[in-house]
């Protein structure tokens, strides 16, 4: 990896390696850009689960997009070795900024960019809550640096 795109990466500390599959590839012999959202989801669930140390009680509290984003920098084909790179970089109140990235170690560039605001919600109460005190406590000793709109 280049040393541009190596120290332009090393903020990231989560990464989840990806399979593509067959059925993500399209008619041009890349995935399709709709699969690269689905990309994005499993890096987040795992970043979440390996972060809390805890799998979401769904009914209870998680984690909703509220907002996302997604730049296609370049395509992936069907065997190129991928991996989603996950990193909070915004907590407040009752929500939270994640950046990600799909890193495509076969050609050794991203493939895409993305950004998505995410809000805790209570299904069982049917509205938005705050994040828990113990969630951002982790967040904050996992990652290198976060922006706090909130004390903790």
């Amino acid at each position: 990896m280049s040393k541009t795109l190596n120290s332009s990466l090393h903020d990231f500390k989560h990464r989840s390696p990806i399979q593509i599959r067959f059925n993500d590839i399209d008619q041009l012999s890349h995935v399709t850009n709709s699969v690269y959202q689905q990309y994005f989801d499993l890096g987040r669930l795992n970043y979440f689960t390996d972060v809390f140390e805890e799998q979401m009680d769904w009914e209870s509290k998680g984690l909703i997009l509220a907002s996302i984003t997604i730049n296609y920098l370049k395509p992936i084909k069907m065997w190129d070795k991928i991996e989603v790179l996950s990193r909070i970089v915004e907590i407040g109140n009752k929500s939270l900024r994640m950046e990600q990235k799909i890193m495509n170690h076969s050609m050794n560039s991203i493939a895409a960019e993305s950004q998505c605001v995410m809000v805790c919600y209570s299904n069982s109460l049917g509205e938005t809550i705050k994040i828990p005190e113990n969630w951002q406590k982790r967040i904050i000793a996992f990652e290198n640096s976060v922006k706090l709109r909130v004390k903790i």
